[in-house]
């Protein structure tokens, strides 16, 4: 596969996936290096690196060999390999081509994990931050399988906050809830309005009267 001079588009393309880079370095901690080529044919050259010290490799190093040849294989995300660094660390790898809307591949995402590192440390590093959260002090994530049960269990979140919040008054708890339902957009939802008032025991008229009350206070 060849390298191509890169579009604006293309670019920006590129530009965006840094966040990626610096989202995946962040959840698996300092001994995974995570970095984005560019493919471009005046710049085929790492743009971004998080955790560079992995392999001791910088912005504006090149390509490696093993890259290349994930590349030439046309396998969008490779399986992961093993390899190992000029110093002797041992790495297990993966490499994801970014394609264009036009399909040409523009970059690769490459991420490095240090098998040499000791255990305890991986699990410390990837944990970081973590040491203050409780289960009452965390926001526990829903794992919805469908759009159904996620706003199911969105009002059955919301409804559990407000009806323990004893600064809202017990007949003003069900418009609180649908407030902050509206104000999270729930009720752009398909048939959210039916969902929500069967949820909250409120006939669909009680919603869209609240609904209303918001919205002739905007």
């Amino acid at each position: 596969m060849k390298l191509q001079h890169l579009s604006q588009t293309d670019l920006a393309i590129l530009k965006a996936t840094e966040n990626i880079v610096d989202g995946i370095a962040a959840m698996y901690g300092e001994y995974t290096e995570v970095l984005l080529h560019s493919l471009g044919v005046d710049n085929p050259a790492i743009v971004k690196i998080a955790n560079g010290h992995v392999t001791d490799r910088s912005i504006g190093a090149p390509i490696t060999n093993l890259a290349m040849a994930k590349l030439n294989q046309a396998q969008d995300i490779s399986d992961s390999y093993i390899s190992k660094t000029a110093t002797g660390k041992t790495l297990r790898s993966i490499t994801t081509i970014i394609r264009n809307g036009d399909g040409n591949a523009i970059g690769l995402l490459c991420i490095n994990s240090d098998l040499d590192a000791p255990l305890q440390a991986v699990m410390q590093t990837m944990l970081h931050g973590t040491e203050a959260l409780t289960p009452a002090s965390s926001s526990p994530e829903i794992f919805a399988r469908n759009i159904d049960e996620s706003l199911q269990t969105t009002i059955d979140t919301i409804g559990h906050d407000v009806r323990n919040d004893q600064g809202i008054a017990p007949s003003k708890k069900n418009r609180e809830i649908v407030i902050r339902l509206h104000e999270l957009g729930c009720f752009e939802l398909k048939d959210s309005t039916q969902i929500a008032a069967k949820r909250l025991d409120i006939s669909v008229h009680t919603i869209y009267r609240y609904q209303r009350a918001i919205r002739d206070n905007l």
